[in-house]
């Protein structure tokens, strides 16, 4: 089919990547066109297959998958698929290590294959609308690269996408998605932004089916471990003075509101 999701597996475990493989052949709008064994097999079929996403796995033998991640870094020329790793490690130092060459999600074995697929769906859905980045590198060493890439597009959540990315809120956790829809949220309507535990809080845990009092929790752990292990350097960069890295953690509404502040004036700068 024309408007498939073509897919690249890439494990040593041949067991797991021939289920994986039949999981995902028999799901409506994806196709596997491979499945690599090793880092050096995955970088060659990158290059010949041209997959929209490649599934890799942490530790393979010969180059694991942040090798493999580094070398295409090298490589401006190949066409960059979207990378959703795979890995029994979920220590954090392997995940921000990982999102910093360009992984766009970490997932961490054992899990369901339903959530993989639906992640395949929601991150490909997210890189069309985002395509002006083809082809580009999405290594981002502060903040600045991610506005002068967002810059292009007047899609809110891909600049949000982009900013946390940067300042390395981890993607696995829970309160990722929950503070990159309370700022989109909010640039699209300041108002619900007037009572956050009243209004805010609650529209964004009935959009993810749960409760008010876990997004608020799971925002401040987000926060918690950006400050504790994420881009020092970005953080202050787009924080500026106000709140700074070294002076202490903000508070979920200062996070919030410092962030969806950003995306309404880059997309005002835009306007002009």
């Amino acid at each position: 089919m024309k408007n498939e999701i073509s897919v690249l597996i890439t494990d040593d475990n041949i067991e797991f990547g021939d289920i994986l493989n039949d999981y995902l052949n028999q799901t409506d709008g994806m196709k596997v066109i491979g499945i690599a064994r090793d880092g050096l097999q995955a970088l060659d079929m990158i290059k010949e297959l041209r997959p929209d996403v490649v599934i890799l796995d942490v530790i393979m033998p010969n180059l694991d998958g942040i090798g493999v991640l580094e070398k295409l870094s090298t490589m401006p020329s190949i066409r960059r698929p979207i990378f959703i790793m795979l890995s029994a490690i979920g220590q954090d130092i392997f995940i921000q290590q990982a999102m910093s060459l360009g992984a766009e999600y970490y997932i961490v074995k054992p899990f369901s294959v339903e959530v993989l697929i639906s992640r395949i769906k929601q991150l490909h859905r997210e890189n069309c609308i985002s395509s002006f980045n083809e082809g580009k590198s999405y290594i981002k060493k502060a903040s600045s690269s991610v506005l002068k890439h967002a810059e292009n597009t007047n899609d809110i959540e891909v600049q949000v996408t982009y900013m946390m990315r940067d300042i390395g809120i981890p993607p696995h956790m829970a309160g990722y998605q929950y503070i990159r829809e309370a700022i989109v949220q909010t640039v699209n309507n300041s108002k619900v932004f007037g009572s956050i535990t009243k209004v805010l809080y609650p529209s964004v845990a009935q959009k993810f089916n749960t409760t008010p009092q876990k997004v608020e929790r799971a925002i401040r752990n987000a926060i918690e471990s950006t400050w504790a292990r994420g881009n020092p350097d970005s953080i202050d960069t787009l924080f500026g003075y106000t709140i700074n890295y070294s002076k202490g953690k903000p508070t979920n509404s200062e996070f919030i509101a410092m962030l969806a502040d950003k995306v309404r004036i880059n997309l005002n700068c835009q306007k002009s």
